[in-house]
């Protein structure tokens, strides 16, 4: 898999690559990440990447043609990349089949395979979830365009773009930041990437519903409001009696903070029958009224019987960067 970024601050990349849990995958290249520095893609002295809109207006708009060089020279270089490995694959395979033994080299990696989409950040594009994080994680990776300023002229959008990807309802500097969220998301999702592969099968929408609550030591946490004690199942040993119970606590988290998913799970067929007897008696056993509804789902979220007090349940740069334009 493979991520082409082209960005005017690669810098902003570099710090990120090399550390956390991801990490690995980009030192060993199982998620290979690129840098091409756009300015390096401007021919005049001041290497000017961006130009005043047509028909006014504050701010600047970035220029067709560096994006033009930039992602033309992407496009050679995964070609090349890709004729590369297969050669090699070929040439090991034969070795292998010359020797009678089985073609086992520790540093090979599978050819990246398949179009890459061109992933543009616009607040115009398609919301970024797990589902698309998914997606994207089980293809050969993107291009990622990284836009700045007012934004991009259209007419390289309308020529290249396959996809456009919005983080949010809000305005950010630039395409860097939503471009390093969907690399950590996707690279998570690959293969030996987590210490436990079960990690990400647990994480918050892996299933359309937010995570339950965790907890670990100390087993009671001392607190001004008094004594805070873990959910007593969860030290029961009891593997049938736990998933049970973070199964109706990710229900009713979800229920209190997006009850959207809740419909969205419904309808994708994704709450078993228990789910929707737990889900009715969280709405039968509240008692009536808005604010006592709100106060057991809200009970019922951290772990506390519906109904009940909830006391004592709380809740070196393994980048490459593109060489420059001669």
């Amino acid at each position: 898999m493979r991520f082409d970024v082209i960005t005017l601050f690669p810098e902003l990349f570099e710090p990120f690559l090399r550390v956390g849990v991801t990490r690995r995958a980009y030192e060993s290249r199982q998620v290979d990440v690129r840098l091409w520095p756009l300015r390096d893609y401007a021919e005049d002295n001041y290497r000017r990447v961006d130009d005043r809109p047509y028909g006014g207006g504050p701010g600047m708009v970035m220029l067709v043609e560096p994006l033009e060089r930039a992602i033309t020279a992407v496009r050679a270089d995964r070609a090349a990349a890709a004729m590369t490995a297969a050669m090699t694959a070929a040439m090991t395979a034969a070795e292998a089949a010359v020797e009678a033994t089985p073609a086992t080299p520790e540093a090979a990696l599978p050819p990246v395979t398949g179009t890459p989409v061109v992933i543009h950040f616009s607040p115009t594009g398609r919301h970024m979830d797990q589902a698309l994080v998914r997606e994207l994680a089980a293809g050969p990776g993107a291009i990622l365009l990284c836009g700045r300023y007012e934004g991009i002229d259209q007419r390289f959008l309308d020529r290249h773009v396959t996809m456009e990807v919005s983080l949010g309802d809000f305005v950010l500097s630039g395409g860097e930041l939503p471009a390093l969220a969907l690399l950590d998301a996707v690279t998570r999702l690959q293969e030996g990437v987590l210490n436990d592969a079960a990690s990400h099968q647990q994480d918050s929408f892996s299933d359309g519903l937010l995570d339950c609550p965790h907890y670990s030591r100390p087993e009671v946490l001392d607190t001004p409001a008094g004594p805070q004690s873990v959910p007593p199942v969860l030290l029961s040993g009891h593997h049938a009696d736990i998933a049970r119970w973070r199964r109706e606590r990710s229900l009713a988290l979800t229920l209190q903070r997006r009850p959207e998913l809740i419909e969205a799970a419904r309808r994708d067929g994704k709450l078993s029958r228990k789910d929707e007897t737990f889900l009715a008696g969280l709405a039968g056993e509240t008692g009536s009224g808005r604010a006592s509804s709100q106060a057991g789902v809200k009970d019922a979220a951290r772990g506390a019987p519906v109904g009940k007090s909830n006391t004592g349940h709380s809740g070196g740069s393994v980048a490459r960067t593109a060489p420059k334009k001669r």
